[in-house]
């Protein structure tokens, strides 16, 4: 098993437009780098489908159906695979967040922004999910009660004419 990560608009075809539906075909891969990847894809493989635009955050995981087969309805060469939903992720994992794991450094989605279709590692792929059940940076509750945050001490500043020495 493989696993990815297949991109989307979110106002083109959300992840609940694909929960609504039930299945659909990937089709619309033109960039040949990430129709090589979806020519690969196979039954049984995983990805997380991923939001673009504003949102820019993964936000469902799905299954590969069936494997691929090119699109006669496309007037440019393109291929497509039908995907199925797995289930919506806990909580959204934001591009912020992966971007600012050390361990995530070398995954596509980040070194190649563009591309539709992104090939994960197995190490990856665990390290992404792990996030699902991570507390979010800047949600995490403090003494102070849920949701709110610990205001920073107050830088201090020189009084006017004062210098220390």
């Amino acid at each position: 098993m493989a696993f990815w990560i297949l991109k989307e608009e979110p106002d083109h075809y959300s992840f609940d437009d694909l929960v609504k539906d039930g299945s659909a075909r990937w089709t619309g891969v033109h960039n040949p780098l990430a129709l090589r990847h979806l020519r690969t894809m196979a039954p049984g493989d995983r990805a997380l489908y991923y939001h673009t635009g504003s949102e820019r955050a993964c936000v469902g995981l799905v299954k590969v159906t069936t494997g691929p087969a090119p699109d006669p309805g496309d007037p440019r060469p393109s291929w497509w695979v039908t995907v199925s939903p797995v289930r919506p992720l806990r909580r959204p994992i934001p591009l912020r967040e992966i971007a600012l794991d050390p361990a995530l450094t070398n995954l596509d989605l980040l070194r190649i922004s563009r591309l539709s279709v992104v090939p994960v590692s197995p190490d990856h792929w665990a390290r992404l999910l792990a996030h699902e059940s991570a507390t979010a940076p800047g949600d995490r509750p403090t003494a102070r009660g849920p949701g709110r945050a610990r205001a920073s001490a107050p830088r201090r500043r020189p009084i006017a004419g004062k210098r220390r020495r």
